[in-house]
């Protein structure tokens, strides 16, 4: 079975260090402290760990059942999510207010990482449900709120996503679900959806399903669409269940991973449902648990890449086969551990400067995603808000596409080992490819970042992070130690820079020439944002080695990786560049005869 040891002091370090979350101005920030944190996520570690990773495998080759209209979870799953409950991991990032404990985003990422890490098919039920709290908390009436939230807070009752229709996919502006007046706060609702993860499931009493429909007067296209929360058992007015609903799963998907989680068909036959929000904006206050989701989909990436390293790093270090090429390094073995080997060596450190990286950069986007919400300072949330929009399709996109990479590299130092599933590489490998496809696929996501998030305010907040990557230089640019790390960030900025500049001139020119270019982009975008965060990384090192530590070797060790990502990661932005430049008007203008 997999091993795995939760990053608690790169946690540590993230927060105390490089992002000083503990001395941040914003509202609720005060209630907490690097204790009470600590103790917080070593408790998930324990959880994880012990109670979640155990089921993974099995989970995996058991999968979901479907019996007589209702799911059953692999063995284990309700056992553990009752202890989940019970441990309050539930409550940890909501509201007070409802029952949570109202911790930030910045401390439950990692929260959420550990999870994913461990078991990323049982940690889907939980995450779908937070999504569902958020868009509920954002845009519900109080009654509708003092009716759902509690019990998805505390994790008594789950919550979906419904949006996704057989016919229409990524194009919700073609779905057909229905939404008829039923009483005068109801409505009936009717249609299919596809690809419902934790559709249906043993591990809770209720699953409040937010779907979206169309009322009859509905306007055409996705301004047509709104938004309802549906539940599986119907509430009394004291709060208690009620009859079923009339929704059912009428099939499990047979997917390539995530086996443990109920990936369903949902049928909803004029089935009992409240608005959310306003008539026709359902897809606003979809977005809220959207966005919610692709920054958990990012820590899916993250999560299930750190561990595939953690374990190809172990087989590493045992196997023994063959001798280093500059001679042998174990003579009291009949072979050197294939850690000697460049290749093994080039993949692993790939695969551990990237984790620590996209760490680091997702911590900053949890902390943008607090700001916004918290901070009384209109100015900042308006900044920090636009920053974490504009880096949404890069902790989603490029996250999930390099972390399956990663997972890929990790399977790959197993050899024929990794291919079997005994040592669980194959399943990592299989469970985390969905990343890339869920909640907006990643062409989608890269379409996203260069139509919408860098022409439609006319590179403003682009504009406004480069400032912040141009500050960091000068401010180093003194400090000789920092030079191999700032070389490396503006290489990749000027590249950015450059690239940026074609596909404004392209915009104007032929729209295609964006979709041409938009995969690269995101690639040479997440590329210069993770050097970007390596030269904090490095920064923040150098400032605690020079005062004095009892870690030198933790903090040399870090200074070491990103040295490793300036020299084999930032390097591809030059190619990168290049091939946004050269190859996006021979695509565009391919023959279609010719394909």
């Amino acid at each position: 079975m997999p091993v795995y040891q939760a990053p608690l002091r790169d946690y540590q370090f993230l927060l105390s260090e490089l992002l000083n979350v503990y001395q941040q101005p914003l509202r609720g920030f005060d209630e907490f402290d690097e204790d009470l944190v600590s103790a917080i996520l070593e408790g998930v570690a324990e959880f994880t760990t012990e109670v979640m990773l155990p089921i993974n495998a099995s989970g995996d080759l058991e999968g979901c059942q479907l019996e007589q209209g209702k799911v059953i979870t692999p063995n284990g799953f309700k056992q553990a999510y009752e202890q989940y409950v019970d441990n309050g991991w539930a409550t940890l990032t909501c509201d007070p207010d409802f029952g949570g404990q109202g911790l930030p985003e910045v401390v439950g990422l990692f929260a959420t990482e550990m999870k994913t890490a461990t078991n990323m098919a049982f940690a889907m039920y939980p995450g779908l449900t937070h999504g569902a709290y958020a868009a509920i908390h954002a845009h519900g009436d109080d009654a509708l709120k003092q009716k759902y939230l509690p019990k998805l807070v505390s994790g008594e009752w789950t919550g979906t996503m419904n949006l996704t229709e057989s016919h229409a996919g990524t194009d919700l502006a073609l779905l057909r679900t229905k939404a008829v007046p039923h009483t005068e706060n109801t409505f009936a609702i009717s249609g299919e959806k596809i690809f419902i993860s934790s559709g249906d499931h043993d591990l809770a009493e209720n699953i409040v399903h937010l779907v979206l429909a169309r009322l009859p007067d509905a306007p055409e296209g996705v301004k047509g669409i709104s938004l309802f929360a549906v539940p599986k058992v119907l509430i009394n007015e004291d709060g208690s269940l009620g009859q079923a609903n009339t929704l059912c799963a009428s099939a499990l998907e047979h997917k390539m991973g995530i086996h443990g989680n109920s990936t369903c068909v949902m049928v909803f036959d004029n089935a009992v449902g409240e608005l959310i929000g306003e008539p026709h904006q359902g897809l606003r206050a979809m977005f809220t648990m959207m966005n919610q989701a692709r920054l958990g989909v990012g820590i899916q990436g993250l999560g299930v890449s750190d561990i595939a390293y953690q374990n190809a790093l172990a087989y590493a270090k045992d196997r023994i086969q063959g001798r280093a090429l500059s001679g042998v390094k174990q003579p009291d073995d009949k072979a050197d551990s294939i850690l000697v080997h460049g290749d093994v060596r080039r993949m692993l450190l790939s695969q551990k400067s990237f984790n620590e990286g996209s760490r680091a950069l997702l911590a900053q986007q949890a902390l943008w995603l607090d700001q916004a919400e918290r901070s009384d300072d209109a100015a900042v949330a308006k900044q920090a808000g636009a920053l974490a929009a504009l880096f949404t399709p890069i902790v989603k996109g490029f996250v999930t596409d390099q972390g399956f990479k990663a997972c890929v590299d990790a399977q790959q130092i197993f050899g024929g080992h990794g291919y079997i599933n005994e040592w669980g590489m194959e399943q990592f490998v299989r469970d985390i490819r969905i990343a890339m496809i869920y909640e907006g696929t990643n062409g989608v996501q890269a379409l996203d970042l260069v139509g919408r998030k860098l022409l439609s305010d006319k590179g403003a907040t682009l504009q406004v992070w480069s400032k912040m990557v141009t500050e960091l230089v000068q401010a180093q640019s003194s400090n000789t130690e920092m030079q191999p790390y700032l070389a490396g960030l503006t290489d990749a900025a000027g590249d950015l820079e450059r690239a940026t500049g074609y596909l404004v001139k392209a915009a104007g020119i032929n729209p295609d020439l964006l979709g041409a270019a938009s995969m690269p982009y995101m690639q040479l975008f997440g590329i210069t944002a993770l050097a970007w965060m390596w030269c904090r990384v490095a920064s923040a090192s150098l400032a605690t080695l020079a005062a004095g530590t009892d870690e030198t070797e933790y903090y040399q060790n870090k200074l070491a990786t990103a040295k490793v990502f300036m020299s084999y990661w930032a390097t591809q932005s030059r190619s990168l560049r290049k091939q946004i430049e050269s190859s996006s008007e021979d695509i565009v203008l391919f023959n279609n005869a010719a394909f």
